[in-house]
């Protein structure tokens, strides 16, 4: 079984300071431990370095490009990276045109073309809200890992 991990997640992981630090990093593990194959795609990637450079006063984590580098080279060695497939813009636009996406929703219809142009089904992310209209795809939160819920 496969679970594409969402970028907050990884966010959450990177910064020790996160109150939810501990719960991004224990669900990730139980996970692991589950057998479960942990992936990401190119945006998790992008979204990753748009954060963790980014200045703490303006909600990022402040990392210098250096730390950030050695901070995806470990996402990268940790987890399997999917390849952008060809057609996840085609995909893209009939998922926010059928949803009527306004704003920065769109950045999650991306990342749901994105894993279901290779078939994956199965997200974890601290925004599982955000994921509700896709009824093709199945959300996890780390605190539910953690309860037991693990995808089936």
């Amino acid at each position: 079984m496969t679970v594409l991990i969402d970028t907050n997640v990884l966010l959450r992981v990177a910064n020790v300071a996160s109150p939810d630090h501990v719960t991004a990093s224990d669900a990730l593990v139980s996970l692991a431990q589950s057998d479960v194959e942990l992936t990401l795609v190119p945006q998790v990637i992008y979204e990753f370095w748009a954060v963790a450079t980014r200045p703490v006063a303006v909600n990022g984590l402040g990392m210098d490009a250096a730390l950030a580098e050695g901070s995806v080279e470990q996402l990268l060695r940790r987890f399997r990276l999917l390849r952008d497939e060809r057609g996840v813009f085609a995909h893209w636009r009939e998922l926010v045109v059928a949803h009527d996406v306004k704003g920065k929703n769109a950045h999650d219809d991306r990342l749901v073309a994105a894993m279901q142009r290779p078939g994956l089904t199965r997200l974890l992310t601290f925004n599982k809200p955000d994921f509700a209209r896709f009824a093709a795809i199945e959300v996890f939160t780390p605190a539910e890992i953690l309860a037991g819920r693990l995808p089936a």
